[in-house]
């Protein structure tokens, strides 16, 4: 009876495993990314970005089971990694005008945000939370996840649409095809 409980228990349901999915698969190419080129990398981030952003917001509710705090696992050493993997990737264009950000109506200037610092925002909540839901121990599971959805709801869920927009407006740009045709054209002279 009790393995049935666990069974139909909200963290085993499909909504979850799929974000789970997702989310491991965001983590993963964010810490292999610093070796391909921005239009690549736009690319790939353009088509998980809203598939993440859909997979977390269709969670189910969580209980919290304990009062213990969630372990991060994230450190600091390699959060600089992954920020540095993905300001690599995305080069010249990690700068975007953050409109939604709280200090900008007080603000006679424009405040500056930087798609590779959302990005490494989002990675080190949704790897912790991969690295607790491993444990594979029903209440950390639960907590992590509930966690995490309120970190999404109240952090990184903004971040994820203000780094995807910005990251759309790069992709189909203008200043994007420019820099492809001055690549393709310095590699034309290196083979001459």
């Amino acid at each position: 009876m009790e393995h049935k409980n666990k069974v139909q228990h909200p963290v085993y349901s499909n909504n979850v495993i799929e974000f789970v999915t997702v989310a491991a698969e965001y983590c993963a190419f964010l810490e292999k990314c610093g070796s391909i080129d921005t239009r690549a990398f736009l690319e790939k981030m353009t088509k998980i970005a809203p598939l993440l952003y859909l997979k977390v917001s269709m969670l189910p509710n969580f209980d919290e089971y304990s009062e213990l705090e969630i372990q991060q696992f994230v450190t600091e050493d390699e959060y600089e990694f992954i920020h540095e993997q993905v300001s690599s990737a995305i080069g010249q264009f990690d700068e975007y005008l953050e409109v939604f950000h709280p200090d900008m109506q007080y603000s006679d200037t424009p405040v500056i945000a930087y798609i590779s610092e959302d990005l490494t925002d989002i990675y080190q909540d949704l790897k912790d939370m991969i690295a607790n839901f491993q444990s594979a121990e029903l209440e950390i599971m639960n907590d992590a996840l509930l966690d995490c959805s309120t970190t999404f709801k109240e952090y990184w869920g903004q971040k994820l649409l203000n780094a995807t927009k910005a990251m759309h407006n790069v992709l189909y740009s203008a200043d994007l095809e420019a820099e492809n045709n001055n690549s393709l054209q310095k590699q034309d002279d290196l083979d001459d």
